[in-house]
C-alpha cells in the first residue's frame, strides 16, 4: 500500500521540528495523608496552595505553586505499602493540537484530544517504554493556572524553579529509553554520571524551552525497593545558596542530622529531603562549586 505523499511530508516535518514545549509543567505525587504531605510541601518548602480540584467538600488534588508555569501536585489515595508515588510528569505545551499531531507522527500514540478538564486546562498523555505516564498540558485562558498568574507570590518559597524530575529506566533497556526520550521526543542528552567513577547511574536530557528544565533518567537493575523508588522518582528545585536553604528548612523543622548539604557528582551543592511517604525533593545550586 502506498503512503500518501502529503501525509508522508507532514510526518517528516513534524519529526524534524522541536515539539511546542516550554519545559516542565508539574509533577504529581500520590500521598497517604494529605495534611501531612501539605505540611511538608507548604510548611517546610513554603509552596502556597493556589487551588484544589476538590469540590463540595470532597478532598482533591492540591496544586502547590512554584512559579506561574510550574506546580507540585499532591493527590490523596496512596494505599498502605504502595511503592509507586510519582504518578506522572507533565510538560507545558503552547499548542496542544500541534503537539498531538507531532506526537502521532512520531508514533507515540497520544491519548485523544478532549475538552478542558476540571482545572480548565487541556491535556494529553503518552507512556514511556516502561509504562511511566508523561502528560502535556496547555494553560488555557480562564484556567485555574491562568487565574493564579501573578498571585500567591509567597516569599517563603524555598525555590522558584522546578529544575528537573527523575524518571526510572531499566539499565538493561537503556537503548529503548534513549530512543524514546532523546530521539522521538527530541530531548538532547547533556550529561551522564554515576555514584562511582566509570559508572552510569543517571542521564540528563534537556526539554525544549528557555528555563533549562530537564529530566533525569534514573537507571536501575532488577526490581527497586520502595525506598529506592522514592529516591529515583524525585523532583529537583533550584536554589541560589544551598547553605541558606539548609538553614531555612532546618529552622522549619527539617532534621539537621539527616539532611545536610553535600557536593554531588556533578560538582553542584545539593541537599535531599523526603516527604512523609518517602518521595525525595532535591535542592540544588545552579552552578558547579568546583
Amino acid at each position: 500500500m502506498r503512503f500518501p505523499v502529503g501525509l508522508l511530508l507532514l510526518a517528516l516535518a513534524c519529526q524534524a521540528q522541536d515539539l511546542p514545549l516550554t519545559g516542565i509543567s508539574h509533577v504529581n505525587f500520590r500521598v497517604s495523608d494529605l495534611e501531612q504531605a501539605r505540611a511538608f510541601y507548604t510548611g517546610l518548602l513554603g509552596f502556597p496552595q493556589a487551588f484544589s480540584t476538590g469540590r463540595n467538600g470532597a478532598v482533591g488534588t492540591a496544586y502547590l505553586k512554584v512559579n506561574d508555569e510550574q506546580y507540585i501536585e499532591i493527590s490523596p489515595g496512596l494505599k498502605e505499602g504502595a511503592d509507586q508515588r510519582l504518578t506522572h510528569v507533565s510538560f507545558v505545551t503552547t499548542d496542544i493540537e500541534k503537539l498531538h499531531a507531532a506526537l502521532t507522527a512520531r508514533g507515540l500514540n497520544p491519548t485523544a484530544l478532549k475538552p478542558p478538564g476540571g482545572d480548565g486546562t487541556r491535556g494529553i498523555r503518552i507512556t514511556d517504554p516502561f509504562g511511566f505516564p508523561l502528560e502535556f498540558t496547555e494553560y488555557l485562558p480562564g484556567s485555574e493556572h491562568a487565574k493564579a498568574r501573578g498571585q500567591f507570590e509567597d516569599p517563603k518559597r524555598i525555590s522558584v524553579h522546578l529544575l528537573h524530575a527523575g524518571i526510572p529506566a531499566p539499565r538493561e533497556k537503556l537503548d529503548a529509553a534513549l530512543s524514546f526520550y532523546r530521539d522521538k521526543l527530541g530531548f538532547p542528552e547533556f550529561w551522564r554520571g554515576g555514584r562511582q567513577d566509570g559508572e552510569i547511574d543517571w542521564i540528563n536530557l534537556r526539554t525544549p524551552g528557555t528555563r533549562g528544565d530537564y529530566i533525569e533518567l534514573m537507571l536501575y537493575q532488577g526490581t527497586p525497593t520502595r525506598a529506592e523508588l522514592g529516591t529515583m522518582e524525585h523532583v529537583a528545585l533550584e536554589v541560589p545558596d544551598i547553605q541558606k536553604a539548609w538553614q531555612t528548612v532546618v529552622g522549619r523543622g527539617a532534621p539537621r542530622d539527616k539532611s545536610q548539604p553535600k557536593i554531588g557528582r556533578n560538582g553542584k551543592w545539593q541537599l535531599n529531603l523526603y516527604d512523609p511517604d518517602g518521595s525525595r525533593t532535591e535542592l540544588m545550586e545552579p552552578k558547579a562549586a568546583r
